[in-house]
């Protein structure tokens, strides 16, 4: 990955030197915003909240009360709450043009959009306490997130709404610790109606990301070159790259090609234009700690806690000598399933597992042609997922 980027800053310095990158596409106004400009940018209301969670960490939670046609609706709306996957945003639900953003398209449609931020990427890097450069700070993986970030944000919606029930849609990680939460805190699980699950995961087993392959493989590298904080955080080197590098033509397929690498390949689904704006947003950053924690799951089908390193540690803990494992038949909420059958990351044999974990399920497509961020991305991704979301939020009211 660095390597690559590093040959995409020489040819940029060379190119620049000898004048050949004339050729270049306009650059996208919010690869240079923020969530609540983007959101503005749109014509969209935007409201903007911090969430503190029981262990003191202050999240960043965004919502979209009402769509640009809908506005004189006084009725109550129901629900439809938003999680990011791993080293992302919440960004990534409106990155595109609204007509294919699910953040707009069901705010358009009559809900109530919320969206949530999981501790440590870009718009939660606060705390009660602790300074965010601090070791403290980064101790944590996706089991905190399950366990504080998520029963917090999901209470202090249902509180802000007046909902007893809301509408759950994750993507990624953002399906690993719903996974967890509905299975092992009951209360927080009731008040999800359905949960809709794009590329889920909990086992990597048979993962053919070359990103996470490098990083269980380069564990000690990993903690050699990033320490024990933070892992790929946004930073203005993303603003180089989505608004200096991707819309000059010469290196678009370069940055077309790191996409693949990372996700899968799809390369007739994909918004061209709009990659200045997925590589400005992302990575948006995670801990080291939860990189570790996945790369612990590689030979596993389980989902299982992070492995503190010794038994003395995880005495601490979990207050046994071992980590323990995530049931997923614990989980009673009603699901819903899509998954790609060129996902990298959700891998078809590792989701096809997965479907048998889980007690109610009510859908499940499989789409031949999808890699892990088409659920984002993709062209065609209200024709084959979204309007199927909405159809079925309306089928269960």
């Amino acid at each position: 990955m660095w390597c690559l980027f590093t040959l995409i800053y020489s040819i940029l310095v060379l190119g620049s030197a000898y004048d050949v990158f004339q050729d270049r596409k306009s650059v996208n106004p919010e690869a240079n915003m923020n969530i609540s400009q983007i959101i503005s940018y749109w014509g969209y209301p935007d409201e903007e909240y911090n969430v503190v969670t029981e262990d003191g960490y202050i999240l960043g939670l965004y919502r979209i009360p009402y769509g640009k046609t809908n506005s004189n609706n006084s009725a109550q709306r129901l629900v439809v709450y938003l999680q990011h996957g791993l080293l992302t945003s919440a960004s990534n639900w409106i990155s595109n043009l609204p007509n294919n953003s699910l953040g707009f398209i069901l705010a358009d449609a009559g809900y109530d959009v919320w969206m949530g931020n999981s501790r440590g990427n870009t718009w939660s890097r606060k705390h009660v306490y602790l300074e965010t450069n601090s070791s403290e700070f980064w101790a944590f993986s996706f089991d905190e997130m399950a366990k504080y970030d998520l029963p917090a944000s999901i209470d202090f919606i249902v509180k802000q709404t007046g909902q007893e029930e809301i509408f759950y849609v994750g993507h990624s990680q953002g399906t690993t610790i719903a996974f967890i939460t509905f299975a092992t805190i009951p209360k927080i699980a009731e008040k999800i109606k359905i949960f809709f699950a794009l590329a889920p995961i909990v086992s990597i087993k048979h993962m053919k990301c070359l990103l996470l392959k490098m990083a269980i493989k380069w564990k000690l590298a990993i903690k050699a070159l990033f320490g024990n904080k933070d892992f790929f955080p946004q930073t203005s080197f993303n603003n180089f790259l989505g608004s200096k590098l991707c819309p000059r033509r010469i290196l678009d397929k370069i940055c077309l090609h790191t996409l693949f690498t990372m996700f899968g390949h799809d390369s007739n689904n994909l918004n061209m234009s709009r990659l200045d704006v997925y590589f400005s947003h992302n990575p948006a950053g995670t801990s080291v700690q939860n990189i570790l924690h996945w790369s612990q799951l590689q030979y596993s089908t389980h989902l299982k806690a992070f492995d503190w390193g010794s038994a003395a540690l995880n005495m601490v803990h979990f207050n046994k000598t071992t980590p323990p494992s995530y049931n997923v038949t614990n989980m009673n909420v009603t699901t819903a399933t899509w998954n790609g059958e060129k996902d990298l990351l959700a891998d078809p044999e590792d989701v096809k597992f997965l479907y048998s974990e889980i007690t109610n399920i009510i859908y499940h497509k499989s789409i031949s042609h999808y890699n892990h961020m088409d659920f984002l991305f993709g062209l065609d991704a209200y024709h084959q997922v979204y309007h199927e979301i909405i159809d079925i939020i309306q089928d269960n009211l």
